[in-house]
């Protein structure tokens, strides 16, 4: 029990609730530098209050990592729901951009030392 002047320092709905006791989707794990953004389709009136704020949040591009802070909520708990509103159309995902390979970076230094060759 909270005693007077005390604040409460847990979650007042606990993350296994918000994401129905699941630990993950069927989709594979978002990564945290996933973005993500809403789709515009209308939400239906019977959507839990967690994904309505998702989708508010997502109104321009966030990565998981940044829709995670805005909620506080664990990464993993948000990455199961993200996937559940990405599998339901009302958000899209835009995977993190691959790490460049080797050869691409040896290509670039050629071309920077090139253009720093003509300065």
């Amino acid at each position: 029990m909270i005693g007077p002047g005390e604040e409460r320092t847990t979650a007042a709905v606990r993350p296994y609730v918000i994401t129905g006791g699941r630990a993950g989707s069927s989709r594979a794990a978002l990564p945290l530098e996933t973005l993500v953004r809403a789709s515009g389709d209308e939400l239906p009136e019977a959507l839990q209050p967690e994904y309505r704020r998702i989708v508010e949040l997502c109104e321009g591009l966030l990565s998981v990592a940044e829709v995670a802070a805005h909620l506080g909520q664990p990464p993993a708990v948000v990455q199961v729901l993200l996937a559940d509103l990405i599998e339901w159309g009302h958000l899209l995902a835009r995977p993190p951009v691959p790490i460049a390979e080797r050869t691409d970076v040896d290509l670039l230094r050629k071309v920077l030392d090139g253009l720093e060759s003509k300065l």
